[in-house]
């Protein structure tokens, strides 16, 4: 997915963050959107970024999986081969929101794999 691609292009070239689509690089992104969190940025100013960070924990999961991205109605899944909808996207609004984890997203969604 193009976002997830922007968002490594993004984060190696300002963050300096490399992410390698590994699960273990979404600790990195888990922290990444706790420190934008804390600089208490309006979410308007950073929902593309929270966008792409979200696409990339997606495209981990779809590695690892076989998952399919699935968009309806402007809204984007992934849908792992066992049958479930995962929304990586909305999960990192959650963590800018102090509540979700992208790294236990993908635990969650590869455990049954």
């Amino acid at each position: 997915m193009r976002w997830a691609a922007d968002a490594v292009a993004t984060m190696r070239e300002g963050a300096r963050v490399r992410l390698d689509y590994s699960a273990q690089s979404l600790w990195r992104v888990d922290r990444l959107i706790e420190e934008i969190r804390r600089e208490g940025p309006p979410y308007a100013a950073v929902e593309t970024v929270l966008r792409g960070l979200g696409a990339y924990a997606g495209e981990v999961v779809a590695r690892q999986t076989g998952a399919e991205w699935w968009a309806t109605g402007g809204e984007h899944w992934i849908r792992t081969p066992d049958g479930r909808l995962w929304d990586p996207i909305d999960e990192a609004r959650r963590c800018f929101g102090g509540h979700g984890s992208l790294r236990l997203l993908c635990r969650d969604a590869t455990a049954a794999h």
